[in-house]
């Protein structure tokens, strides 16, 4: 049976309390290709998002915060690493498929084998840092870190309990044939597939795809909130909610939250699909779409409830954040949303708009509540900020394999309890992505973008849109942030970039 999601808000929490000298839970929640500016909080005019409002009300609202990557894996390995892409493995979405090695799923063929370029198992992740400070470990959604049997899956990683999709590309679908599990507690010694039995007696393209019963977006929810509700204040506990919403496909269950959108969008667009494709034919767009975030904002709301009811609430720091810029796939329409808000570019786009993203963390009696935050952050400030707040004070020497095993974060836990004054700061923010062949520095105010080897400047205290390119006028400005990229990038045979001369 799917669950209904009623088109609300839930009831306020307590006023905050001062915790005790425990480590704190943590709580992580990753959406997908969820633009700056789809929120309310963040100016979006047509979609509902109470709980995330109600969340950022509660804490703190980061208005210059940076995925990893324009794209999904690499800003997702930034996270896991501490490591920006000129130094990270993974800095696309190089995929692996085994084209000749298939599975049958009633009716339907399914690859064999298919995921992502797998971090690199010499430098250590997020999860293994926190097991070691005697964490309890979950993961929930997209992994998108290897493909199955790679050296680098949950359950080598230092990952207790992992549901959802291994592959990003089987992401795309909401109502697949399969997801993959692997949980310690239930002796699995490997990350295996768990057949949706229900959703394989339906045809995988044409109009039977709509029957499908089994959403893979509330059941990965679903297993999220089995964990937490398992955890207790014996032991802290991190967990990586990396739901795929709202990304496409445009597709959900017919409830409340749809239905209400339909109304509100009565005059909507269509998307035609195309043959073969896993972007399925759709009418409602713009409906499906809101939905779809709002959707997202209900499983917040639940996983708020769920820790204020069982009383772990004040010692959970809790985190949303998008993995990159808003999409266009399966009939996303971001110009009617204003999605990139008033920044430029989309996903895979070194622009503002496909690296800048939403960033709210609350944490009762630390975090200052209502504040939004000026100041830079990026994915690969995450595993210092994190190692800072359980004690861990000296983790690139303990963790360091070697003289080339980069840590590239600075910890932005001054900024978060509000202690200015002791927070460092970024010499300059960088990114580079293959598949658009773009290269992207931050230092201060100025962002240079290259594309193809070509160097554009702006001002982005002038310039937030990036509309004027100063090129020309600042010479001496681009030949020092050339050299920024010569120090930042090291070469990876799997990813390519043009350097500028």
């Amino acid at each position: 049976m799917k669950p209904v999601y009623v088109f609300c808000s839930l009831a306020g929490f307590s006023s905050l309390t001062a915790l005790s000298h425990e480590k704190p839970n943590i709580i992580f929640v990753l959406c997908d290709d969820m633009g700056w500016g789809d929120l309310a909080c963040y100016g979006q005019q047509y979609i509902h998002t109470p709980n995330i409002d109600r969340l950022a009300s509660q804490g703190m609202q980061f208005m210059q915060a940076y995925s990893g990557s324009p794209v999904s894996a690499p800003s997702r390995a930034s996270l896991m690493t501490g490591q920006h892409t000129g130094h990270c493995e993974i800095r696309g979405n190089k995929e692996y498929w085994s084209f000749n090695n298939t599975i049958q799923y009633g009716n339907n063929t399914d690859f064999a084998l298919v995921g992502q370029h797998p971090l690199d198992p010499n430098h250590i992740v997020l999860p293994e840092i926190m097991k070691d400070h005697g964490y309890a470990t979950g993961q929930f959604g997209k992994w998108a870190g290897g493909y199955e049997g790679s050296a680098s899956t949950p359950d080598k990683r230092g990952v207790d309990e992992f549901y959802g999709p291994i592959c990003q590309f089987q992401a795309h679908a909401y109502y697949p044939n399969f997801l993959n599990k692997f949980s310690k507690a239930d002796g699995d010694t490997a990350t295996t597939r768990q057949l949706l039995e229900e959703n394989i007696k339906h045809d995988f393209y044409g109009s039977d795809y709509f029957n499908r019963p089994q959403y893979s977006a509330d059941l990965i929810h679903q297993h999220a909130l089995e964990w937490l509700d398992k955890q207790t204040s014996d032991q802290p506990f991190y967990g990586l909610f990396t739901y795929t919403l709202p990304h496409a496909e445009l597709v959900q269950p017919e409830d409340s939250i749809l239905i209400a959108y339909k109304k509100q969008f009565r005059e909507d667009k269509s998307f035609g699909g195309s043959e073969g494709s896993w972007y399925h034919a759709i009418s409602n767009v713009h409906a499906e779409f809101a939905g779809m975030i709002t959707r997202l904002d209900a499983y917040v709301g639940e996983i708020m409830a769920k820790l204020e009811g069982k009383g772990l609430s004040d010692n959970t720091i809790l985190i949303f954040s998008s993995d990159n810029g808003p999409h266009e796939e399966g009939g996303a329409d971001p110009t009617f949303f204003n999605r990139d808000g008033v920044l430029r570019g989309l996903k895979r786009s070194c622009h503002e708009g496909g690296i800048r993203v939403p960033f709210i963390v609350r944490w009762p009696g630390h975090v200052p509540a209502g504040v939004k935050n000026n100041h830079p952050i990026a994915f690969w400030d995450i595993m210092p900020t994190f190692c800072q707040i359980v004690g861990d004070e000296d983790y690139v020497s303990k963790y360091q394999k070697s003289e080339t095993d980069y840590f590239d974060g600075i910890s932005f836990l001054p900024t978060l309890t509000g202690d200015d004054a002791n927070q460092e700061s970024h010499e300059y923010l960088y990114w580079e992505f293959n598949e658009t062949d773009q290269i992207a520095v931050r230092k201060e105010n100025w962002k240079l973008i290259v594309k193809k080897g070509i160097c554009d400047l702006y001002d982005l205290e002038t310039d937030i849109h990036e509309d004027n390119n100063v090129a020309a006028q600042h010479p001496d400005k681009i030949a020092e942030l050339v050299a920024i990229i010569k120090e930042a990038h090291t070469p990876n045979e799997n990813f390519s970039v043009t350097l500028p001369e």
